[in-house]
């Protein structure tokens, strides 16, 4: 767990709920455009502009002495505009989230960040992640923010840091903690007592770390805030006495309409500029070309606009971090968060990248650093899975399971110190004596199973089941899994999983439920290797864990699993979570990092729901599935497939509303540098 808070002042969470710029790197362009009354696009075509510029001397750790930190300026005759310690830049962010990247592949990720010609790294701050359990705070290992950016200074980047509470991200219940559904009346992401009470109290303990990070004389959160928005709804998400800034997908004139009646006299900043989109299960691959972020960044450079690409680097939903849509239904986010970014899901270059780099250097007098060499990539021997284990005798490993009259959601079961069961599965058994109709809310999805057979599935739309007639008592159990609980619209304030509500046979309600909570943490997979594992003769059709090794060399490097056969289910390799698969893609492959593998043998568990299948194979490219052939241009993501073009992508997002003071779609973010 991580270190005690620092002692500081309480702050309040309204202060730091927004975007702060405080110190990074300034990366002024070509001078901003002339405009008649004060209005940045005036439709007629620039000259092209000559100057070159040198912002060597603006790194963090070349100005550590400083009191002013990012300050915005207006002059007659040209365009507002950002400054630092008195220079004029541009931010030149890209997003890379920590949390999301192995650690051991941090300093990599930002030196190509850095090579490319960025001088900002942003990232989000899952609160969920950092405090698993009210009042206990993890900040060690993968979730070591402070190291993070200290790192980050080291390569010669400034920070901006979007703390939440809310981060959308694609990530489980948008970054928040599940436990937060334990009280009916919370009202997440509004001015509700409850609720906000919660943050300060996350905030009390967050703020202080980040705060001794910024470089300037006086300490605290004190810098510029500011606030993101879709280009739409700028005008109700803003903040008065804040700056506005806003998201978007590509560079159209009459997307900054808006932001110019809210502030006429301020920069411009895209705090988003989407180069891709995330992709959910069971929906094709989603790209966009490279000329299309070709087109939209040179438009930015030519009118001296800052922007933050998102994303640089995507990374991975390692484990059950992964968010929700639900729009005509529920679609879980894939595990690879590779978003088509700048640099792929495993660090790897694209067209991208280079045509970034190469529009970067065209208006700087000094060379970028050199390209890093890439990251290698390894073929592994074909995994040999010698064991499997049925669920249900894999159910004594577990912690003592909870005995209920009625069924307990997943959120609200009496464990890990009253905070409840956060991911994973739950399986509830209880005794029926007659066949009937099932009926039961599972969220998400439920097997039904009488004794060992299978009967079917439920989800949040099925929500009913044939049982057979049965002659005597019989077991009836229900599997049910969290794919992910939605992370924006107003949605979230209904995200509880498991069974919700009653369960009832033929229209009478079933009683006495035993509750085994499936968090699959380490500590099971510890437990399970003394459990007595059954030689694997053929595939199996039932829940199971299927135990094998990967035989890795003496300097394990990073590869993808590729899993032919088998239905859905989660991959652990030496006691950690990769994240899940599901035949229906379009993710055919999971990342593994080579800083996870050992020498020699490594133990691999799948954890298959349906039927186990022909085996697990090492590879060292990734792949898309999809039923038909790639389309999308330059600097689409490899393998095969069909793909979505951004062009898909919707101007806003939708199911946001602003109710009862909602903070909406985009948290509210700090951005400030790193430490002197």
């Amino acid at each position: 767990m991580g270190s005690p808070p620092r002692s500081s002042p309480r702050l309040s969470w309204r202060r730091v709920l927004c975007v702060l710029f405080l110190p990074f790197v300034s990366s002024g362009f070509a001078p901003p455009a002339k405009y008649r009354n004060n209005f940045i696009f005036e439709r007629r075509k620039l000259p092209p502009n000559p100057r070159r510029f040198d912002w060597s001397h603006l790194t963090p750790r070349e100005l550590k002495n400083r009191s002013q930190g990012i300050q915005t300026e207006e002059r007659a005759g040209r365009n507002p505009y950002f400054t630092l310690e008195g220079h004029e830049f541009l931010i030149l962010g890209g997003s890379v989230h920590y949390f999301r990247v192995p650690r051991a592949s941090w300093r990599d990720r930002l030196l190509k960040l850095r090579a490319c010609g960025f001088n900002t790294v942003t990232t989000y701050v899952p609160w969920n992640l950092h405090e698993p359990e009210r009042g206990t705070f993890d900040f060690s290992g993968n979730l070591d923010l402070e190291a993070f950016i200290l790192l980050a200074e080291e390569v010669g980047l400034w920070v901006i840091l979007r703390p939440g509470p809310y981060i959308c991200s694609e990530m489980d219940l948008g970054g928040l903690p599940s436990w937060l559904l334990q009280d009916p009346t919370s009202q997440l992401r509004t001015t509700n007592r409850s609720f906000v009470n919660a943050v300060n109290k996350y905030f009390d303990h967050l703020i202080p770390r980040v705060a001794l990070l910024q470089a300037l004389q006086q300490r605290g959160i004190g810098g510029l805030l500011l606030t993101a928005d879709s280009t739409e709804e700028v005008m109700r998400g803003h903040i008065k006495g804040v700056l506005a800034s806003i998201n978007m997908k590509g560079f159209k004139v009459d997307s900054f309409k808006h932001l110019y009646k809210l502030q006429r006299h301020k920069p411009i900043l895209i705090m988003e500029f989407w180069v891709g989109w995330f992709d959910t299960w069971g929906i094709d691959h989603r790209v966009m070309g490279v000329n299309e972020v070709e087109k939209s960044v040179s438009e930015f450079i030519r009118y001296g606009i800052s922007f933050n690409v998102y994303m640089f680097h995507g990374g991975t939903n390692f484990g059950f971090m992964n968010g929700a849509t639900s729009f005509e239904k529920h679609r879980g986010v894939t595990t690879s968060y590779d978003y088509d970014a700048v640099l792929t899901e495993a660090g790897d270059y694209t067209a991208k990248y280079f045509m970034l780099r190469s529009l970067f250097e065209s208006i700087l007098v000094r060379p970028l650093p050199p390209v890093p060499s890439p990251t290698p990539k390894a073929v592994y021997p074909s995994l040999k899975l010698s064991h499997y284990l049925p669920l249900w005798e894999a159910l004594p490993y577990l912690q003592r399971p909870v005995t209920s009259n009625v069924p307990i959601n997943m959120e609200n079961l009496p464990i890990n110190n009253g905070n409840g069961q956060s991911f994973g599965f739950v399986l509830y058994e209880m005794t029926i004596c007659s066949g009937g109709r099932l009926h039961a809310n599972a969220q998400d999805e439920a097997q039904v199973f009488l004794n060992e057979t299978s009967l079917g599935i439920l989800t949040d739309v099925y929500r009913d089941i044939d049982i057979p007639p049965i002659t005597e008592c019989q077991l009836l159990r229900i599997l049910v899994e969290n794919q992910g609980r939605v992370n924006f619209s107003w949605k979230i304030q209904n995200q509880r999983k498991g069974l919700i509500g009653p369960v009832t046979l033929d229209k009478i309600p079933l009683n006495w439920f035993t509750i085994y909570s499936l968090e699959l943490k380490t500590q099971f997979f510890k437990k399970l290797r003394s459990a007595r594992w059954r030689p694997l003769g053929g595939p199996s059709s039932s829940p199971a864990f299927h135990l094998g090794t990967l035989m890795a060399d003496s300097s394990p490097q990073d590869t993808f699993l590729q899993l032919l056969g088998w239905n859905r289910g989660c991959v652990f390799i030496n006691g950690r979570n990769l994240g899940r698969y599901w035949n229906i893609g379009p993710q055919e492959a999971l990342y593994l990092p080579g800083s996870w593998l050992q020498p020699g043998t490594n133990e691999i568990v799948l954890f298959e729901k349906e039927k186990s299948g022909s085996g697990v194979y090492s590879t060292d490219v990734r792949r898309w599935a999809g039923p038909g052939p790639q389309v999308g241009g330059a600097g689409s993501a490899g393998g095969r497939g069909r793909v979505l073009t951004a062009s898909a992508l919707p101007e806003s997002i939708p199911g946001c509303t602003l109710r009862r003071k909602t903070i909406c779609r985009i948290s509210h973010s700090i951005a400030y540098s790193s430490r002197n």
